[in-house]
């Protein structure tokens, strides 16, 4: 008896749109490295160097975009299990929103590490 091991193939669909979010990336990226764009007076002590706030700025969407795709993915794996299991189970209902639940606070930690570094650059 020979076991076959499951390959993970990404479809058409899902090459297209993470090649789309990719491609959204890097025209937002080119963007914020503008210096013109991010141009301020340097008129106070406390100035913040147009390069780092673009930096920074790209740091904090690039955590969001991330964690926000991490869930999805994480989402869609435990979200199709937990169907599978809750039509052969309706009992572990419970015991399945937690791990889908768990799946979903990936984006809110993506998120929360995109306000702390908004954060630090008002306060800088």
């Amino acid at each position: 008896m020979k076991l076959s091991t499951p390959t993970a193939v990404a479809s058409p669909r899902l090459r297209l749109v993470l090649g789309a979010v990719l491609i959204l990336a890097i025209l937002c990226s080119l963007v914020l490295l503008m210096p013109a764009a991010l141009a301020q007076e340097a008129n106070s002590a406390g100035a913040i160097d147009p390069t780092a706030l673009s930096y920074a700025f790209m740091a904090a969407a690039l955590a969001t975009a991330a964690s926000a795709i991490g869930a999805g993915i994480a989402v869609a794996r435990v979200g199709t299990a937990a169907v599978g299991a809750l039509a052969e189970k309706p009992e572990l209902f419970g015991r399945l929103l937690i791990f889908v639940g768990l799946a979903e606070g990936i984006a809110i930690y993506g998120l929360i590490v995109s306000i702390l570094i908004l954060n630090r650059l008002g306060g800088a």
